[in-house]
């Protein structure tokens, strides 16, 4: 599983880093980062909820 990561999109509304800190956090440039650039499939509903919940669609997985 990989994530991208949309930095024209992001606006730091820190939605991912609420639903999944395991996988992403929101840095002083309100832009968000990966802590965790290939997490395991256990963290998959996470990773999916955020990408579903991000207000701006900036994350997607790539498969």
């Amino acid at each position: 599983m990989k994530i991208r990561i949309d930095y024209d999109l992001c606006e730091g509304n820190a939605v991912c880093m609420k639903v999944a800190p395991e996988v992403f956090v929101v840095g002083e440039d309100d832009r968000a980062r990966l802590v965790n650039p290939n997490p395991s499939e256990e963290l998959r509903a996470k990773v999916e909820l955020a990408v579903k919940r991000c207000p701006r669609q900036a994350l997607s997985l790539v498969e």
